[in-house]
């Protein structure tokens, strides 16, 4: 409790007048000017990364990254994650349910917990003034959960509900299904809790996974709008609580395979995928390029991208309305890379069969220095602009702090998006023809092809 609590004890801080330099100006008020940060990162020797960057915003933004999204769930415990989303509010050894959420709304706070396959990530927003009382919270939450059985067993509504949400979008579904097609293991497990475990995860099982999982080693504290110094001085809290490696996961095995979902709608969702490249290496940048080529969604509102080759290349075989975009996926240890198409029942086959058609095209060559330079632009604008919300800025420091323990510059970035060469696009789309493949389909599939009819 002690060591929950200590961190109550630190003074309140106007972070900004830290790092701001005031300069006088004859006959006029005061101005301050800021001076530009870079990106800082900090590893402790209890493992914790801690990354940040003053923004001199006057709210801040903070979030602990852990490793331990649903792909180290095992058979015991499968769907865990999904009750950790839920349970992030529930009482913990240092504060109540209604402390945490009455303690937060006071500040005008907000705290929210999204996940994925490789990481959990809890965070905050508040105002600068307001650190010391959220961070309190957010340390209890991720650091000292107590999953008191009559709490974790309340869960059970709010788990169906989301199940049943999630089965509503086709999209949620294809995917959620490609990838328990795709793997044998790991990355296989679902985001949402199966249904023969649903109600089945007891409070015991919740604990082991924390105990495992959230160390300072498989953690991340980023933080936006607040002080390098600061933030390193909240971090040591976490040395005084759980340390060590936790458990490993096991490594992602590719094998291929299908699913098939049928429905009364009159449309087929489909995505037909290979096994591509995992993060960090230099091939992931060549996908990511030949994703734009291909088709990454309309850049205009309700627009049809016609510049996307999948689009030029499917319109030849059908008149019936579709759409289709490249999907690409990289995780650190694998990746994901084909196709996603959506059309009428009966043109699913003309369809299908057209998208791949011109992935082919590529690797034979079919790719012009115009196409290339747009897709160059195309993909450093996306990851650009993704960096000027905060959530997508602290994700992007979060994962890269998570998976080496650095910060990459955008420009280190752009610049080796730039040397991607029509080369590494050719080789990248041969990758995707050559490798076995995995399929994905929902919707009326009497028309729709195997996987081993296409």
């Amino acid at each position: 409790m002690k060591a929950i609590r200590v961190i109550s004890k630190l003074p309140r801080r106007l972070l900004s007048a830290q790092a701001a330099r005031k300069v006088e100006v004859t006959g006029a008020t005061d101005h301050v000017r800021f001076e530009p940060q870079e990106v800082q990162v900090t590893n402790l020797p209890s493992g914790l990364v801690i990354t940040s960057l003053e923004n001199y915003f006057p709210a801040s933004k903070i979030g602990v990254f852990v490793r331990a999204g649903c792909r180290y769930e095992t058979p015991d415990n499968m769907g865990v994650t999904h009750l950790l989303r839920l349970a992030a509010g529930l009482t913990t050894k240092g504060a109540s349910a209604l402390r945490i959420c009455r303690g937060i709304e006071a500040v005008g706070g907000k705290m929210s917990v999204t996940a994925s396959r490789e990481n959990m990530v809890y965070s905050v927003d508040c105002l600068r003034d307001d650190i010391d009382t959220v961070m309190e919270y957010l340390i209890n939450v991720t650091t000292a959960p107590e999953f008191r059985p009559w709490e974790v067993s309340d869960l059970t509504p709010r788990v169906k509900m989301d199940k049943a949400l999630a089965a509503q979008s086709p999209l949620v579904c294809v995917i959620d299904g490609l990838h328990g097609a795709a793997y044998k293991n790991s990355l296989s497990n679902s985001l949402y809790c199966p249904d023969h475990m649903v109600g089945n995860i007891q409070s015991e099982q919740m604990h082991h996974f924390v105990h495992n999982n959230f160390t300072t080693a498989r953690m991340a504290l980023v933080g936006l709008g607040i002080d390098h110094a600061v933030l390193r001085q909240l971090g040591e809290q976490f040395h005084n609580i759980r340390s060590g490696l936790g458990t490993t996961g096991a490594m992602s095995q590719y094998r291929g395979g299908e699913v098939r979902q049928q429905s009364s709608s009159s449309l087929v969702h489909c995505a037909v995928v290979s096994q591509s490249a995992r993060v960090g290496t230099p091939e992931v940048l060549a996908f990511s390029v030949l994703q734009h080529i291909l088709g990454a969604g309309p850049h205009i509102k309700r627009g049809s991208n016609t510049t996307s080759k999948l689009i030029r290349g499917i319109s030849k075989t059908t008149s019936d309305p579709f759409d289709a975009t490249a999907y690409h996926e990289s995780y650190s240890d694998s990746g994901l890379f084909g196709v996603y198409t959506v059309c009428q029942y009966a043109a699913a086959g003309d369809v299908i069969k057209a998208a791949l058609a011109q992935v082919k095209a590529v690797a034979d060559g079919a790719v012009t220095a115009a196409e290339l330079t747009r897709a160059h632009n195309q993909l450093k604008a996306q990851y650009l602009m993704s960096l000027e919300t905060s959530e997508g800025l602290i994700d992007a420091m979060g994962t890269q702090a998570l998976s080496g323990g650095v910060y990459i510059s955008p420009d280190t970035v752009t610049e080796s998006i730039d040397n991607v060469s029509l080369t590494d696009i050719a080789n990248a789309a041969k990758t995707f023809v050559v490798r076995k493949k995995s399929m994905a389909s929902s919707g009326n599939l009497v028309k729709t092809p195997f996987i081993d009819e296409i």
